[in-house]
């Protein structure tokens, strides 16, 4: 009981000083936007943050690694007294507060550079202290995890990175992620934070991932969420991914578990990394995927209710649009709204396209993979009709 009440005490100082510093940094930010020169007045925005005098005094002079942001607020004050002493009309008075006006300019910088980093490492030590409480609460735990991808979005800053990697922040998000027992809610929030980490700085983040057990961990998660992280992954890592996941068996995994789900959302999901692998991917990755069934598996989605009816419903479209032609155009979001409506509607010509103008294989690879589809999609197919119709879109939708 004494434990919770003194974290709970931690948790209101902590919250109660990243409020004095935001309200700091705003302060200093301001002095920054406005003008200084000629006939503008730093003195409004200096008050704003001489008025915190009074929390400067309780929360820095406590904490002696708030000694320099304690420093900067003595000399912004003693500049502020500076100022007012120049307020003379002769040319003397009029070059000093010029002076004195660059030095708070210059101060503010500075500060707001330091408030910075204070607020970076409170909450990156708020956010470890948080995800690693042994009772799982779930809001707060993605309160902090949302603070923290929303920081890591603002851009690559230096100092930030060296407080993220000294507080060991992605081996506890890993930790999280590869446990089961953990909230699903939290565990996806988790997930999105890497895939922030990785666009954050790549040079850094695409080793730790590839050296963790992360994909392994998302790719069993049964949520649409998972499957856009890992679309996510592959798209931002390529090839040095996709290598690792075929050398531990990742990627028949997925074909394996394809078509194995009701929810149509992570079908869809797990389809768009099924592209994505296509487009990077090695000839020995595609040809794992087809090898696993991938060509039968689409044809049969595709002749499903999610896929089979989209060639006919342009057609009814098109003779519709030729009726009502003179009575006004119609725009192209019917259409848009049925492709959305049967995500599966093409997809074998999807998949073919995007091994087709990937990245990942050569001309003569890509020649031996389309015959190899189109095998198989003869053999997949019920009647000659429907491998006939599938055959056409894919050699329709092929690059000359």
């Amino acid at each position: 009981m004494e434990a919770a009440m003194e974290q709970s005490k931690n948790d209101l100082d902590s919250h109660s000083l990243l409020e004095f510093l935001e309200a700091l940094k705003k302060a200093s930010k301001d002095m920054q936007t406005n003008p200084i020169f000629i006939t503008n007045d730093p003195q409004p925005s200096m008050e704003s943050i001489l008025n915190l005098e009074s929390e400067v005094d309780t929360i820095l002079s406590s904490d002696p690694n708030f000694f320099k942001l304690s420093q900067l607020l003595c000399n912004l004050k003693t500049l502020s007294e500076k100022l007012r002493r120049f307020q003379e009309h002769s040319l003397k008075s009029f070059f000093s507060r010029q002076i004195t006006k660059c030095e708070i300019y210059q101060v503010a910088f500075t500060m707001e550079i330091e408030v910075q980093a204070r607020i970076d490492k409170e909450n990156v030590q708020n956010l470890v202290r948080t995800l690693e409480e042994v009772v799982d609460i779930e809001e707060e735990k993605v309160r902090v995890l949302k603070r923290f991808e929303r920081r890591l979005s603002q851009g690559f800053d230096r100092d930030f990175q060296e407080v993220v990697l000294r507080g060991k922040v992605f081996a506890i998000l890993e930790s999280i992620l590869c446990d089961s027992t953990r909230s699903t809610r939290v565990r996806e929030h988790v997930a999105h934070t890497v895939v922030a980490l990785v666009r954050f700085n790549r040079d850094v983040f695409v080793g730790m991932v590839l050296m963790s057990g992360i994909v392994q961990a998302l790719i069993p998660m049964a949520s649409c969420c998972s499957r856009q992280v890992v679309c996510s992954l592959v798209t931002l890592i390529r090839t040095p991914l996709i290598d690792e996941m075929g050398l531990r068996g990742e990627i028949p995994r997925i074909v394996s578990l394809f078509c194995s789900s009701e929810d149509l959302s992570i079908e869809v999901g797990t389809m768009d990394c099924i592209c994505q692998i296509a487009y990077f991917g090695r000839m020995e990755v595609v040809e794992s995927m087809l090898e696993k069934g991938l060509i039968e598996k689409l044809v049969e989605l595709q002749r499903s209710t999610n896929g089979d009816n989209l060639i006919e419903t342009h057609q009814s479209k098109e003779r519709e649009m030729a009726v009502v032609g003179e009575e006004g155009e119609r725009s192209g979001m019917e259409i848009d709204e049925i492709e959305r409506d049967l995500p599966f509607a093409g997809c074998v010509a999807r998949f073919s396209v995007q091994v087709e103008v990937g990245e990942g294989l050569g001309p003569a690879e890509k020649k031996e993979i389309k015959v190899e589809i189109l095998r198989r999609i003869r053999e997949a197919s019920v009647s000659e009709a429907e491998a006939a119709t599938i055959i056409a879109e894919v050699l329709w939708g092929s690059s000359p």
